[in-house]
C-alpha cells in the first residue's frame, strides 16, 4: 500500500491545487465497508504491550482508515472520478523523556507489533541527543467511547451518476449566466480513526467531510480579456444534505449583492451567479488606489483570520519550533506575559475551538485523546491564550491540552495544527445592510483570493472574488485590480464594527500545510460581516479607470 500519492488536476481544475489523494484506487461500494471496532481494539492493545514491554513510559496507537472521492467536471463532462481507501497503524511513544514514531500498512499482529518497538528504539535514540525530556499534560483515560459527526444523507450512499449530474447542471447553470467556461470539482472525505493509549482510553470515531469548490471563467473574445470568480460555498463537516439548497436557507449580503447559505448550499444558483459575476467583472471600473472603510463578508474574512490570527497563535511557531510555510510568529511569549497586548480594538473577540457542529475542524476527541473543547485567544482586543498541546501546555502554564493535536494520516505523526479560530459576532444588533449607511467611502468585499503574509505573520496583502465601491452609504458599482494592504494589529484595531449572531457563518481551507514533512489539515473560520476603517488599497493592475 503506498504512503502517500498526489493527484495533480493542474491540467484539469483549479491552477496548479495539488489534491492529497491517500492510498490506493478502490471501487466505490468498498468506501461503504466498515472496519469492526473488536478488531481496532484487539490490534491497539498488541501495540501498547509491545510499547510497555520495549521500556515506553507512555505510547498511543491511531488505527487509520481513510476514504476520499473526487469528481472533477468541465464544462459539460465529467474529467476525473476517484475513490481511494489508505489504511494502516501509526505507533508514538515516550521512552527516556523523548518521543518515538513509527507506522506500518502492514494491519497483522506482528506487523502492529513490530512498528511499536521500532518506535521505541526510535525514542531511546532521540533520548541521547534530546536536553529537556517531554512533559505531557495529564488526559483522564474515557475508557471505551465513540463519536461521529452528524450526518443526514452518508455521501458514501450516493450515487456518483447522481453528483455528476449535479456538477453538471452547476456547469450549464454558470454558461447559462455568462461563463464562457466552468469547472466544478465534489470533495468527500471520511475519516475512520481508532485511538487507544496507556492512560486507558479507546477512542472510535467517524468524520465525514464535503467541499464542492467551483469556477466560472468569462472571456472578452474580441480583446482576449479573460476575468474567473470562485464558487462562495464553504467546505464542511457535514454530509451530503449540504448540497441539498434550499430557498429558505438563504442568507443575502448587503444589498443582495450576494446570495449565500447557512445549513445548506444551493450549487446550482452560486454558479449562475458566478457566470453572471465572472462577465461584469470584464467591464468592471478599475479600483483607484487610496484609504477605504472596508466591508468584509464571512466568506472573505475567514481567511484573513486564518493567516493573520490562527497561524500567529499556534504556539509552536510562537516558540519558534516550526517555521516552515511562511515562518514564526510575532504575537511572541513576552507580548501575551503583559496580559496587555493590543492585538485588535475592543470589537475584536477571537475563540478558537473544535465543537462547533458542521465545522470541518468539529471531533469529539483530537489525536492525543483529549476530548475538544472552545476557549478565548483574543478577548476585547487582548491577546489571552494560543493553541497547545499536550507537551506544549506546561510552557504556557495551562494544566491540560487545548486538544488541537492531529496528523493528517496514519503514517504522519501528530502535531500542533489549527483548531476552528473565529470572529465572534457583534454583542450590538447589526445588519450588513445597516452597516453600510455609515459608510461614505468604501469597499464592500465578497469571496477569498490571492494573499501574502511575511514570515512572521505580520505585513500582508489580501485579494478577494468580488468587489464593490460604497459611496455615501450605498453599496454601487463593481470595481476590479483591488487588494488590501496592513499589518496584523493595524488592521484589527481598525475593526470599528462586527455585524450581529444573524449574519455569522463559517468558511474554511480543505488544505492547510504545515510542518516538514509537510501534512495538510481541514479547519473552518467563522465570522460575520465586518468593517475596517481607513485601509490602504491598491490597484493589482497599476492602471485606474
Amino acid at each position: 500500500m503506498e504512503r502517500r500519492t498526489f493527484l495533480n488536476i493542474s491540467g484539469l481544475a483549479f491552477g496548479s491545487m495539488l489534491v492529497p489523494v491517500f492510498g490506493r484506487a478502490i471501487a466505490a461500494e468498498e468506501l461503504l465497508t466498515p472496519m469492526a471496532v473488536g478488531l481496532k481494539k484487539t490490534l491497539a492493545d498488541v501495540a501498547l504491550n509491545a510499547a510497555t514491554k520495549a521500556g515506553a513510559s507512555y505510547c498511543d496507537v491511531r488505527i487509520g482508515r481513510y476514504l476520499n472521492q473526487y469528481i472533477i467536471t468541465r464544462d459539460l463532462n465529467v474529467e476525473n472520478v476517484a475513490n481511494t481507501e489508505s489504511a494502516g497503524v501509526g505507533v508514538r511513544v515516550v521512552c527516556n523523556g523523548a518521543y518515538g514514531f513509527a507506522a506500518t500498512s502492514d494491519m497483522s499482529p506482528d506487523g502492529v507489533a513490530g512498528a511499536a518497538r521500532q518506535a521505541v528504539a526510535i525514542a531511546k535514540a532521540n533520548a541521547k541527543l534530546q536536553g529537556e525530556p517531554v512533559q505531557l499534560a495529564p488526559v483522564k483515560g474515557v475508557g471505551e467511547v465513540s463519536w461521529v459527526t452528524p450526518v443526514k444523507k452518508d455521501w458514501r450512499a450516493v450515487p456518483i451518476k447522481e453528483k455528476a449530474e449535479l456538477l453538471i447542471a452547476a456547469n450549464k447553470a454558470g454558461m447559462d449566466g455568462g461563463a464562457n467556461f466552468m469547472q466544478s470539482m465534489l470533495f468527500q472525505v471520511n475519516q475512520q480513526k481508532y485511538f487507544a493509549s496507556t492512560d486507558g482510553s479507546y477512542i472510535d470515531q467517524d468524520m465525514q467531510r464535503l467541499w464542492a469548490p467551483l469556477t466560472a471563467t468569462a472571456v472578452d473574445k474580441s480583446t482576449g480579456k479573460f476575468r474567473s470568480r470562485a464558487g462562495l460555498s464553504a467546505p464542511v463537516g457535514m454530509g451530503y444534505e449540504y448540497l441539498d439548497g434550499r430557498a429558505e436557507d438563504k442568507i443575502k449580503a448587503a444589498g443582495g449583492v450576494a446570495t449565500l447559505y447557512g445549513k445548506s448550499y444551493d450549487i446550482i444558483e452560486d454558479a449562475r451567479a458566478a457566470g453572471r459575476d465572472a462577465k461584469a467583472k470584464l467591464t468592471a471600473k478599475s479600483v483607484l488606489p487610496g484609504k477605504y472603510d472596508l466591508m468584509l463578508s464571512p466568506e472573505h474574512i475567514w481567511l484573513t483570520i486564518h493567516e493573520s490570527v490562527g497561524h500567529p497563535t499556534e504556539l509552536d511557531r510562537v516558540l519558534g519550533y516550526e517555521a516552515n510555510y511562511a515562518g514564526t510568529s510575532f504575537a511572541t511569549l513576552d507580548k501575551w506575559k503583559t496580559g496587555k497586548f493590543n492585538y485588535g480594538s475592543p470589537n475584536v473577540n477571537i475563540v478558537a475551538d473544535k465543537t462547533t457542529p458542521g465545522s470541518l475542524g468539529c471531533v469529539g476527541y483530537d489525536d492525543e485523546g483529549v476530548k475538544t473543547k472552545r476557549w478565548d485567544i483574543i478577548k476585547d482586543g487582548i491577546l489571552v491564550s494560543y493553541q497547545a498541546t499536550r507537551d506544549q501546555a506546561h510552557i504556557i502554564g495551562k494544566k491540560e491540552s487545548d486538544g488541537c493535536s492531529y496528523a493528517d494520516s496514519w503514517s504522519s505523526v501528530q502535531f500542533q495544527r489549527m483548531p476552528n479560530v473565529s470572529l465572534q459576532a457583534g454583542k450590538k444588533k447589526l445588519t450588513p445592510d445597516e452597516m453600510v449607511k455609515d459608510i461614505k467611502k468604501g469597499i464592500y468585499i465578497v469571496g477569498d483570493g490571492s494573499f501574502s503574509i511575511d514570515q512572521q505573520r505580520y505585513n500582508f496583502q489580501f485579494g478577494g472574488q468580488l468587489f464593490y465601491e460604497i459611496k455615501d452609504g450605498k453599496i454601487g458599482q463593481m470595481l476590479e485590480d483591488v487588494a488590501y494592504q496592513a499589518n496584523t494589529q493595524e488592521f484589527w484595531n481598525a475593526c470599528t464594527a462586527v455585524c450581529d449572531e444573524r449574519d455569522w457563518r463559517m468558511g474554511g481551507s480543505f488544505f492547510d500545510g504545515k510542518g516538514q514533512p509537510p501534512q495538510i489539515s481541514i479547519v473552518s473560520h467563522g465570522a460575520s460581516t465586518a468593517r475596517f476603517n481607513g485601509i490602504n488599497v491598491i490597484n493589482t493592475a497599476r492602471k485606474i479607470g
